[in-house]
């Protein structure tokens, strides 16, 4: 077995009036892939930074050995001098700015102030040919998803002579496909003896790439297991993660029953919208679905099926072009031509995308919370404060929103947490309708859990609530129907008792099964 490359001997580091590493010990093995997993806000990423120089030396307590050596960063060019490399969350590329000059931005091929542009072409090409990246080095980084953004990033890395690479949440904001690639391409460099640290909060991909995984829980490491090892199941992991043992990963839960001759409270019919731009393009064809007070209806998809294209539609027709349909609450037809309009007929919608439709990332807990319902914090125009604070106050104590005020800026918060801040601010508008949009991406099993829970109080209260989510298990726990969509129709509709993940993919891929059944009579044709 390799020996150690990297280890760090206990990590302490504390922000005005909160630890967040306390007494952490990793050790990392040459060549290895060593995975990094916690509840938000365990101090994962708080670790990488310490590690990368994010955190200089001097800022922090304990000890940062690489390849044996006392390390003391003092930014992040002193990290990747040694070969340490992070990717964050968050890509830090210039999207206007070619594929080419984002790889070797700050470290360009350059003599007295000119840049080799012949140089800098040859050797981009080069890297992104060894991370499967099939684009002209030429191309903008605005012009390519953000799967292919991810590869860039990584190219970006390889061209710094990177030992080891740090990859936080890698796969967060990109579709099954593109996160398969991503992992593939970890091994492939796996194999050429390439040292990586991988923070992921989603356990199929720890045990599918990860030789050993280190838990983090509040601020402290909890302990490392081999991923390899028969032991070590997706329950044990959990369970370090948490504290405790999550014998259902879903609150229990009794299916709604309708009564007999009520509206539903929501009802969309014939809903057509079309693409922004392409204008002959449908990306809601017409659609029609129902939700009745206390029922969780879920909408399954697979990545451009039109799930989010819907909800924005609805919600004051903040996504393209509206071309037919209807919206009716309580069996009464309403307008939701703007997103007041839709607030003010009790409609609320949780976006996939919290940093930025979702939050006022630079502003407070206690100011996120209020906006949606000003008036009833308000008197006469001026903001009762008080009143703003003692309802942030109840909203954090029962979302158990870890922060030691409601005056912390919510950019501060772990993403479980911002999560919970944009259901309470929601939930104060006080709704009869949420759609939540992918509520739970990017977080933890236990902060899931506690999303969850909130879900079924809501509808155990007569909320109607539409869950969209691109987790299979997800939605068959939660919801008591669900409805699946394909290429902007919708396929299939399914009772709890229905629905199964095989049953739900089949409707979810039926349009491109239509047209492969097609192509293929025509070629035997």
């Amino acid at each position: 077995m390799a020996g150690p490359v990297l280890e760090m001997r206990s990590i302490v580091k504390t922000f005005p009036g909160v630890k967040a590493l306390s007494d952490v010990t990793l050790t990392v093995r040459q060549g290895e892939v060593h995975a990094i997993c916690g509840e938000n806000g365990a101090g994962k990423s708080t670790l990488m930074k310490v590690l990368s120089g994010v955190h200089p030396h001097g800022s922090y307590e304990g000890d940062v050995l690489f390849e044996g050596e006392t390390c003391r960063f003092k930014d992040i060019r002193a990290s990747e001098q040694h070969g340490i490399v992070i990717i964050h969350q968050e890509l830090a590329l210039v999207p206007y700015l070619s594929i080419a000059e984002n790889i070797f931005l700050g470290n360009e091929h350059a003599k007295r102030g000119l840049i080799n542009w012949n140089d800098t072409l040859r050797h981009a090409t080069e890297l992104l040919r060894r991370v499967g990246l099939d684009e002209h080095p030429e191309t903008r980084v605005a012009d390519i998803g953000v799967g292919k953004q991810q590869l860039v990033e990584i190219a970006k890395a390889l061209s710094k002579k990177v030992k080891l690479l740090i990859l936080d949440e890698p796969t967060a904001a990109l579709n099954d496909e593109d996160s398969g690639k991503l992992l593939d391409l970890i091994l492939q460099l796996k194999d050429q003896g390439m040292t990586s640290i991988i923070i992921s909060h989603k356990l199929n991909e720890i045990r599918r790439v990860a030789d050993s995984v280190t838990i983090i829980r509040d601020g402290r490491s909890i302990e490392t297991l081999d991923v390899k090892a028969a032991e070590t199941t997706e329950d044990r992991i959990i369970s370090g993660m948490v504290g405790r043992d999550l014998e259902n990963r879903f609150p229990d839960r009794t299916p709604h029953q309708a009564e007999k001759g009520a509206a539903p409270a929501l009802e969309i019919r014939n809903w057509t919208v079309h693409h922004p731009i392409d204008q002959q393009r449908k990306v809601v064809d017409d659609v029609s679905i129902a939700v009745r007070r206390g029922e969780i209806v879920g909408i399954a998809g697979l990545m451009g099926a039109g799930r989010t294209e819907l909800a924005m539609s609805v919600f004051g027709r903040t996504y393209g072009r509206y071309a037919g349909g209807t919206v009716l609450r309580d069996g009464k037809e309403i307008r939701t031509k703007t997103v007041p309009e839709a607030v003010g007929h009790g409609i609320a919608y949780v976006t996939e995308d919290r940093k930025h439709y979702g939050l006022n990332l630079i502003d407070t807990i206690n100011r996120n919370i209020s906006l949606t319902a000003l008036g009833r914090v308000s008197k006469r125009g001026v903001v009762d404060e008080h009143g703003e604070r003692q309802v942030a106050e109840d909203y954090r104590k029962s979302m158990n929103i870890k922060a030691p005020t409601v005056f912390e800026p919510v950019g501060k918060l772990s993403g479980g947490n911002q999560q919970k801040v944009v259901l309470s601010k929601w939930i104060f508008a006080g709704p009869e309708v949420l759609i939540l949009d992918e509520p739970t991406r990017g977080i933890d099993v236990g902060a899931k859990y506690e999303i969850y829970t909130v879900i079924d109080r809501l509808a155990a209260e007569g909320k109607a609530v539409v869950f969209i989510s691109s987790e299979l298990p997800e939605l068959l726990g939660m919801c008591d129907r669900i409805y699946t969509m394909a290429a902007g129709r919708l396929t299939g509709e399914f009772s709890r008792a229905e629905a199964s993940q095989e049953a739900l993919m089949r409707q979810m891929t039926k349009d491109k099964q239509d047209q492969k059944s097609l192509k293929d009579e025509e070629v035997s044709r």
